[in-house]
């Protein structure tokens, strides 16, 4: 937790305020700091594997990092001028060339896992596709053939009204049943 508070907020804090306040002096100080920073997070994540039973360890992790944020040991400052400038200078062109390099080679798998994840991706779609259609070819197969024709016999009771009413208004009211209730009618008279 104090490696937090000491190593990145207060830092962090700082940091923005040299450029805020545009202070050459200051800005240089905190991005050596950084630079710093950033290569011993990178040494601390393999020395944490193998040093963590060390007595005081974290306590020597604190004291480092208070040692680089210290004004008046400049541990940041006397690193970065030391020992990692030097070192960037002489290797800076191997350095650019490796992530010119690995800049390419990762647009490449990114390329080639996009491609076989789009592959992957239609395979299970047109996988899930024909079982969808084999579950509904089986679903229809379920059916018996009673099934089938009461649903055969139910459509044909789904007419439409207008042809139901035709055919039964001719048959309600036959010539001859009129002539006989005329006639009945008239035999009244």
């Amino acid at each position: 937790f104090s490696r937090l508070i000491f190593g990145t907020l207060y830092p962090a804090y700082y940091s923005y305020k040299a450029v805020k306040s545009k202070d050459i002096k200051e800005y240089v100080k905190w991005m050596m700091y950084w630079i710093i920073f950033a290569l011993f997070t990178t040494a601390e994540t393999f020395t944490d594997i193998f040093l963590c039973w060390f007595p005081f360890y974290y306590e020597l992790k604190i004291a480092f990092v208070a040692w680089l944020l210290s004004p008046y040991t400049k541990g940041s400052s006397l690193l970065y001028r030391k020992f990692v400038h030097p070192t960037l200078s002489s290797k800076e062109k191997e350095i650019d060339d490796c992530l010119i390099q690995a800049k390419d080679r990762s647009y490449d798998a990114l390329v080639h896992f996009g491609k076989r994840g789009l592959n992957v991706a239609a395979t299970a779609a047109v996988m899930a596709a024909s079982k969808g259609q084999g579950a509904l070819s089986e679903r229809l197969r379920s059916f018996s053939m009673q099934d089938l024709s009461s649903i055969r016999g139910d459509s044909s009771s789904t007419v439409p009204p207008s042809v139901t009413v035709r055919t039964s208004s001719k048959q309600s009211h036959p010539k001859p049943s009129r002539s006989a209730s005329e006639g009945t009618g008239s035999s009244g008279k």
